[in-house]
C-alpha cells in the first residue's frame, strides 16, 4: 500500500459516494488506475464495506449506554454462546473482550432508559452474567468512523 492508496482511503472514509473521476483527480492518478486500486483494496479486505452513516437522534435512538460485563465463565463454549446472543441484539453496536477489571464491553443504542431496561432484561434472560454495570453517555463529544491513516 502506497501513499496514493492511503489518499484514496482517506477520501473514501469522508465520502464513499465520491465519483471515481473526482477521487482520481483528488489523489493524483488516472480514473482507471484509481478504480483498479479501489477494487484491489476491496479484494484484499482493506475496504470491508461501503455504508451510509445514519443520524441516531433523527431515528429516535439518542441514548448511548456502555455496558461493562464481568463473568465467572471463561470457556470457549460460553464465549461462543455469548457472541451468538449478542449478535441477535440489534441495539448492540459494538462488542469487545477486554483486559483489566471487566471481561466484556458493549456499546448499546436505545431510544430511552425504559428501552434500555427492556434490553437489559432480555439480555440477562439469555446468558448467565456475573455482573453488569451500565454507564449512560451524557454527551457525545467526538464520533468518527475514519481510521487515522499515515500519509492520507
Amino acid at each position: 500500500m502506497d501513499n496514493i492508496d492511503l489518499k484514496i482511503l482517506a477520501q473514501l472514509q469522508q465520502d464513499s459516494s465520491i465519483a471515481v473521476a473526482d477521487l482520481a483527480a483528488e489523489v493524483g492518478c488516472s480514473r482507471t488506475a484509481c478504480w483498479r486500486r479501489i477494487k484491489s483494496l476491496e479484494e484484499t479486505g482493506v475496504i470491508r464495506a461501503q455504508v451510509s452513516l445514519l443520524d441516531r437522534k433523527k431515528l429516535d435512538l439518542p441514548v448511548t449506554v456502555f455496558v461493562a460485563i464481568k463473568t465467572s465463565r471463561h470457556d470457549v463454549e460460553w464465549l461462543k454462546k455469548f457472541a451468538e446472543t449478542v449478535d441477535n441484539f440489534p441495539e448492540i453496536m459494538e462488542f469487545y473482550r477486554m483486559s483489566g477489571d471487566i471481561d466484556y464491553l458493549l456499546k448499546v443504542v436505545v431510544p430511552d432508559v425504559a428501552a434500555y431496561d427492556r434490553f437489559y432484561h432480555r439480555l440477562i434472560q439469555r446468558i448467565d452474567l456475573s455482573d453488569v454495570s451500565s454507564n449512560f453517555a451524557m454527551e457525545e463529544i467526538k464520533f468518527t468512523t475514519a481510521l487515522p491513516l499515515q500519509g492520507g
